[in-house]
């Protein structure tokens, strides 16, 4: 018997094949440090159709979505060998989400996923969901994928309790994943957005941390903190040290965590974290920087103003609106820095820069001063100083 292929698989076919075919550009925004690209780098819509799809007419004649694809977002990200990999997360329409590797000869379309999605060793039977994994190239020689590993919190009958931990996993070739204990933070009952510094500190693996009271407030955990350990294949931090706090009305009041793996340069370590605030329309997430110290990482030396990027546009529509957020940044050896974020919980973006202008921005931009009155004196200042060069261009 003659096997045949729905008309409509090979029309969906045709039509993927066209998005992932398509070629990106830069958009018009400017600000002389970010260049944002106008397609994202993934969707939904990039999923193999071979995830969602029953191929077989006869059980599946009317070609019905099987397994469907809700979103792809927050991607951990490297580059290999001169190609780029995103590890996305991958929420099915059942809520629940999985990693999957998507590769590219460019940082900024023609990602294609692999045949199949990453499948993590089962050593947690308690766990539910899995979730923004952070790739760190290690000194030790390893590959880290540092991701949320969420359960139920049997302890409480709300359905929505829940108690997230850091997992780890170690890869050479982002195929073959071994899977390590989970983090244990002995001062902090909850941890999500974990990052691994690719090189060690005083010979030990060192973790920026986001302590948590609980699964959604952060409670008594006053922002990004950092710990070390001896074994990463029995991480225990005793103790977490404060580098970047939570501050009363600013990006980070309601909660800040780590991004995309710091990045190492010769002025220190580049941070691109997450701050989040409260409003009346829900939290709102940006995206902002902070350096620290290349012998003592826990120590900040500079932290400009305000956010380094928020939702514009159509980024700001999506499942929980409002929303940018990062897992996931490549650094290459020339310079040029990608930084892939999410929008809205719904899709993948690009924005480019390169380590030059990010420590420019760094050093160069003024800090947040904390107060309205002083922020118009600061702004003031910047209006005196163009009057004042805008004579000397005038009188040359």
């Amino acid at each position: 018997m003659m096997c045949e292929l729905h008309p409509e698989y090979l029309r969906q076919k045709q039509k993927q094949e066209q998005l992932l075919a398509r070629k990106n550009q830069p958009t018009e925004f400017y600000n002389g440090l970010l260049t944002r690209w106008q397609y994202p780098v993934l969707t939904r819509d990039h999923a193999p159709l071979l995830w969602r799809y029953d191929l077989d007419p006869k059980t599946n004649p009317y070609f019905i979505e099987r397994l469907g694809v809700n979103a792809v977002l927050n991607s951990g990200a490297i580059e290999l060998n001169g190609k780029f990999y995103l590890v996305a997360r991958v929420e099915g329409n059942d809520r629940k989400s999985f990693f999957a590797v998507a590769e590219s000869d460019s940082p900024v379309d023609g990602f294609r996923f692999w045949d199949k999605p990453v499948e993590l060793p089962d050593t947690c039977p308690e766990e539910t969901n899995v979730y923004d994994m952070r790739l760190t190239k290690h000194a030790d020689g390893w590959i880290y994928g540092v991701f949320c590993s969420e359960s139920k919190d049997k302890t409480d009958p709300d359905l929505s309790a829940a108690v997230a931990a850091a997992g780890i996993v170690r890869t050479r070739d982002l195929k073959t994943w071994e899977r390590l204990p989970n983090l244990v933070t002995k001062r902090s009952p909850q941890q999500r957005n974990v990052d691994l510094l690719p090189d060690f500190v005083n010979g030990q693996y060192a973790f920026y941390t986001r302590p948590m009271d609980g699964f959604i407030d952060t409670g008594s955990g006053g922002g990004i903190g950092f710990g070390t350990c001896a074994d990463i294949t029995h991480a225990v931090l005793e103790e977490e040290v404060i580098t970047s706090p939570r501050r009363y009305h600013t990006i980070t009041e309601a909660k800040n965590g780590e991004g995309a793996p710091p990045i190492r340069t010769e002025k220190g370590w580049l941070h691109i974290a997450h701050g989040v605030r409260n409003t009346a329309a829900g939290l709102r997430y940006v995206l902002y920087l902070f350096v620290t110290d290349l012998a003592e990482p826990w120590r900040v030396i500079a932290e400009p103003s305000g956010y380094l990027l928020a939702p514009l546009g159509g980024e700001r529509v999506g499942d929980v609106s409002n929303v940018v957020f990062t897992n996931g940044a490549i650094a290459r050896d020339n310079g040029e820095v990608y930084i892939y974020y999410a929008s809205s919980d719904t899709r993948l973006h690009v924005a480019s820069t390169t380590v030059d202008k990010l420590l420019d921005y760094a050093f160069n931009t003024p800090a947040d001063p904390l107060r309205s009155r002083d922020c118009v004196a600061q702004r003031c200042a910047l209006i005196d100083k163009n009057l004042a060069y805008l004579q000397e261009v005038e009188q040359a």
